[in-house]
């Protein structure tokens, strides 16, 4: 699987969050795209915590695609996503939190969130903010 950089450059991902924005704050290998909801599905991902980890699921670098698609006027999601380990303990509750937070927001439609183990992660999967709050450097 290759991983591709962000379609947004980094003034556009600004010009959508404003302030929120922290380029320290974005994992090297998320592929997105500049989807007009891009930036509240980003949001509400870095809502969710692994309970075991004080830094979200977004920042650890967790997730490897997210794919928005519109159809019959709304916004349907598609998450590829990894765990930091396969014997993760809350890895049947992980899809779960991630549709969770990502089915309210408004013109949201399908949220599939798929489980994957290849590329495996690892920590220079984490955004730079991450590595620092977790002292990984």
């Amino acid at each position: 699987m290759s991983l591709k950089k962000p379609v947004a450059d980094t003034a556009m991902v600004k010009t959508a969050l404003g302030d929120q924005y922290d380029p320290l704050s974005e994992p090297p290998n998320t592929e997105h795209s500049d989807h007009p909801v891009w930036p509240k599905i980003r949001a509400a991902l870095c809502d969710v915590y692994d309970p075991e980890i004080p830094v979200s699921i977004y920042e650890l670098g967790l997730m490897y695609k997210v794919v928005v698609t519109d159809a019959d006027g709304v916004s349907d999601v598609y998450v590829e996503m990894t765990l930091t380990s396969p014997n993760c303990p809350v890895a049947q509750d992980m899809p779960g939190m991630v549709q969770a937070a990502i089915m309210p927001i408004e013109g949201i439609g399908e949220v599939k969130v798929d489980i994957v183990f290849d590329p495996t992660w690892d920590k220079s999967f984490m955004s730079e903010t991450a590595k620092l709050q977790l002292n990984m450097f």
